[in-house]
């Protein structure tokens, strides 16, 4: 009885003290008033927004900018993001700098309870605190909206925020950006936007089961929002290296000829990225391609057009029945439709990128290309006259699966894609 009495006496110590601790964030007082800013102040706060795509995740559609409201669905239950205007209640109107620079850094709100990591602060801790009161001086600007965005819908016991505080003890370092002495000036710039307000492994990084970044597995490319983020290091989809101007193009413009288009969760990021100056752009190519093989670029690029040319509908060297002898017949089906539907904007020397090029056919899921298919391309805000209408409402799930296993069989050199049927029934619902 006494030792029971003893290990239950710790328990109870043990559970405690660890709730003390889990709670032990204070309420930082509510201001009365949001400071005042210079204007070149506020202006590179505007700047480093852009950067970290504040307005792109606090928006819901055809709502308020910065209001917040949008849906996320995670494998915990529904999300929405919070308001960050200025609105004293409903917004972050009463938060100090120091509040605001906790929440950034530590993932806790200016109540003291815990943010979600759907927020990355496990990204932006990595800011400097001159660039943040850079970030909230801008907000300070953004007018009061009174909106409350809807409940969460978590289910027990992912709707105790007081758990994060063990999230935040196994995944999160509150750690500012170091560079590394050994690169240079501009790949540790690039570094720095990537890893930190540019929280570009967020998305391209794949989550272990308690919704953490893997580690070990940086930049390998994850399913995101339905789509999938490709891999952005050596296993990258891309036929055609990276380079610097080809990522530069991307970022500026949401459009390289050898890559093709920003599409689905990516477009809005780069309509913020076309505000990126030419140095911060080139910055944050040089650390991107650091990821990945730089090794004979003019032959790998030459061997990748010569492929694709092969490849083309209406080139002179496009084979007559595909790449070679395939007798499936939703191969042969999906060859008459793309006829029908596809071929008068990808035949050979168009303004299209050739397909034959695109991760989003040479990579390992069909994810984004029938996505592109169904639902088509709103075109980034500086790649004009580059979108693409959906298809989905004129083809029915076995002529989009049949799309897809000719469109990967004609125009690239993988393999099948697994689980076609699958996959068209998830995105079509």
């Amino acid at each position: 009885m006494r030792i029971l009495l003893s290990a239950l006496l710790l328990i109870v110590v043990g559970v405690g003290g660890a709730l003390l601790w889990a709670m032990r964030f204070p309420e930082i007082e509510p201001i009365a008033a949001m400071p005042s800013y210079s204007e070149g102040v506020i202006q590179r706060g505007e700047e480093l927004a852009a950067m970290g795509d504040c307005v792109v995740c606090h928006t819901a559609p055809g709502e308020e900018s910065y209001a917040g409201g949008l849906h996320f669905e995670t494998p915990f239950g529904g999300m929405y993001s919070t308001n960050i205007t200025s609105h004293p209640e409903k917004g972050i109107g009463s938060w100090s700098f120091e509040a605001f620079k906790r929440a950034m850094h530590e993932g806790v709100r200016r109540d003291g309870t815990y943010l979600y990591p759907a927020f990355p602060y496990d990204h932006f801790t990595r800011v400097t605190d001159e660039d943040l009161e850079a970030i909230y001086a801008f907000l300070t600007t953004i007018e009061p909206i009174d909106y409350s965005p809807p409940a969460n819908e978590l289910s027990f016991p992912f709707n105790q925020r007081v758990l994060m505080a063990g999230w935040n003890l196994l995944f999160h370092e509150n750690k500012r950006f170091v560079p590394d002495p050994d690169r240079s000036d501009e790949w540790n710039r690039g570094a720095y936007i990537a890893e930190g307000l540019g929280h570009c492994g967020a998305c391209h990084t794949p989550r272990n089961s308690f919704g953490a970044l893997e580690r070990g597995q940086h930049f390998t490319g994850a399913s995101v929002e339905g789509w999938y983020a490709p891999a952005l290091n050596d296993g990258s989809a891309s036929k055609v290296p990276w380079t610097l101007d080809a990522y530069v193009n991307y970022f500026l413009d949401g459009w390289d000829r050898d890559h093709g288009i920003a599409a689905g969760p990516m477009m809005p990021v780069v309509n913020q990225w076309a505000n990126l100056s030419e140095d911060d752009a080139y910055a944050l190519a040089e650390y991107m391609v650091s990821f990945q093989d730089q090794t004979d670029i003019e032959e790998r690029t030459e061997a990748a057009h010569t492929f694709a040319e092969s490849r083309q509908f209406g080139g002179e060297k496009t084979p007559a029945t595909g790449p070679a002898e395939n007798d499936d017949p939703a191969f042969a089906a999906g060859q008459k439709k793309f006829l029908e539907v596809c071929a008068n904007c990808h035949r050979a020397n168009t303004e299209t990128a050739p397909l034959g090029l695109l991760a989003s056919i040479n990579g390992p899921d069909p994810s984004n290309f029938l996505h592109v298919v169904n639902d088509g391309i709103v075109a980034p805000e500086a790649a004009v006259g580059k979108s693409m209408p959906a298809f989905g409402g004129a083809l029915s799930d076995e002529d989009l699966i049949n799309l897809a296993t000719f469109v990967r069989g004609h125009f690239s050199d993988q393999p099948a894609w697994p689980n076609l049927t699958e996959r068209v029934r998830e995105i079509r619902n």
